[in-house]
């Protein structure tokens, strides 16, 4: 199997399971939609805040990935094992300080000015949610370790089994249909928590049987904490952590913001961002295998492998990311109808899809080199970047043009202002990133040479 086989087969594979992953709040969106108009103005504010949270630790865990790939190539197996070990001190101070951002939302729905007809809806979501939030970054962990190993179908599979649980659960739990109680939103939440814990206990079963992991040891008896190591865990989680959550508190405020304009405008908005965390996840698989690509073959020192692996990956996101967005500008209105029944909700929502697509053009190729970078220790330099541009020109710059005006432009009023000044930002990343993508090229090739 040639390498671009090889890393088209494990991305695929990747994108179904985290396709899956995304239809959960896919389905919730769209249940939310058909219980009640209110309800989807809820879920925005509300799914903001969780993929805030979730994301921003996440980041931390991912950044595991290129870790055990490396040790994986150079076949370092007795280390994978120690190392994941040692991470689930990190995992469950993660779990620990998400649980408690979840349960205390209120200054924060305050501070950015929710109407108080959502807050109280919104924090009893988010208290269901926080107890689904440790297994849901267990099964992240354990992710990580599959997709390094190069056995990211096991991980998939669950997540489409999943699926199948979460939808009709959700559903029963939404309406009740004279079943059980009724409970609105909060159904979907109890859903995801169902539906995780039942992840985690699969995911646990795999790691015990199966040989790929017995080699690594995964069951040893777990050591103390080695803090030197947890140190070195910490110091690439957090910097890829922050910068994750710089992108995703992005979204976050503007869900926020987007609520003081009214229900149309945030539920519409919710069909927007939930359609490019939907479109997210194809430069996401292919990033994810083409990084483990590369660190595999950074630790078996194999330079031009490595470099071959990378420029698949440049070809190959970049393909896909005009496809889907030629896609998503001549579909945007059949799309919206999708998701909502309500008339202005669905036209305004197909506007705000058109941009869309050029937004996911910026954001495969941020992602991308966000990832190589990943792969190649280099994260600090990255969080900067998403700091001062995401937030000073995406976030803000969106903030003054919908409410304040900007330039020569007055004030517009809608949701269309932030995503225009979203992609504005984006770009601006995405030249930054492949600027210091180059410069980190040059010197391993230099590096390589002078070995």
């Amino acid at each position: 199997m040639t390498e671009r086989q090889l890393i088209v087969k494990h991305a695929l594979t990747i994108l179904v399971g985290q396709l899956a992953v995304v239809s959960f709040g896919v389905a919730d969106t769209v249940i939310a939609g058909r219980y009640d108009p209110s309800a989807l103005a809820v879920l925005s504010v509300s799914a903001a805040i969780y993929i805030t949270v979730y994301v921003a630790l996440l980041g931390v865990l991912q950044a595991l990935l290129p870790v055990f790939s490396e040790l994986h190539g150079a076949q370092k197996h007795l280390e994978i094992g120690q190392t994941f070990r040692q991470a689930m001190y990190v995992w469950a101070g993660l779990s620990v300080v998400g649980g408690l951002l979840l349960l205390s939302p209120e200054p924060l729905l305050v501070w950015t000015g929710v109407p108080d007809q959502l807050q109280s809806q919104a924090v009893q979501y988010l208290s269901v949610l926080a107890i689904a939030l440790p297994p849901a970054l267990f099964f992240r962990l354990f992710s990580s370790l599959s997709q390094s190993l190069g056995k990211p179908r096991w991980v998939t599979w669950i997540q489409i089994a999943a699926l199948s649980i979460k939808i009709p659960l959700s559903v029963l739990l939404t309406f009740g249909f004279d079943v059980v109680p009724p409970m609105g939103l909060t159904g979907c939440a109890v859903a995801t928590v169902i539906v995780n814990y039942s992840m985690v206990l699969v995911a646990l079963g795999l790691l015990k049987r199966q040989a790929v992991y017995e080699r690594c040891r995964i069951w040893a008896p777990l050591e103390a904490p080695d803090w030197p190591q947890i140190k070195h865990l910490c110091r690439l989680g957090i910097p890829n952590g922050l910068s994750v959550t710089v992108e995703v508190t992005s979204f976050t405020l503007m869900a926020l913001f987007i609520a003081r304009l009214g229900t149309t405008a945030a539920a519409s908005h919710q069909i927007a961002s939930n359609m490019a965390a939907l479109l997210y996840m194809i430069p996401l698989s292919f990033s994810i295998a083409v990084s483990a690509r590369i660190s595999y073959w950074r630790g078996a020192e194999q330079w031009v492998q490595m470099r071959s692996a990378l420029t698949i990956g440049f070809q190959l996101i970049l393909g896909l990311a005009c496809g889907m967005g030629l896609t998503l500008w001549l579909l945007n209105q059949v799309i919206a109808d999708l998701y909502a029944k309500d008339a202005g909700v669905a036209v305004m929502a197909a506007d705000l899809l058109i941009l869309i697509g050029l937004y996911h053009l910026f954001d495969a190729l941020q992602t991308y080199c966000f990832f190589v970078l990943r792969s190649f220790k280099v994260t600090i330099a990255p969080a900067l970047v998403y700091s001062l541009v995401l937030w000073g020109v995406g976030l803000m710059g969106g903030f003054q043009l919908a409410f304040n005006g900007l330039g020569p432009f007055e004030a517009q009023q809608s949701a269309q202002a932030f995503w225009v000044m979203s992609i504005a930002g984006l770009s601006l990343v995405s030249l930054a990133l492949l600027g210091l993508l180059r410069f980190h090229l040059k010197r391993l090739a230099g590096s390589a040479a002078s070995a």
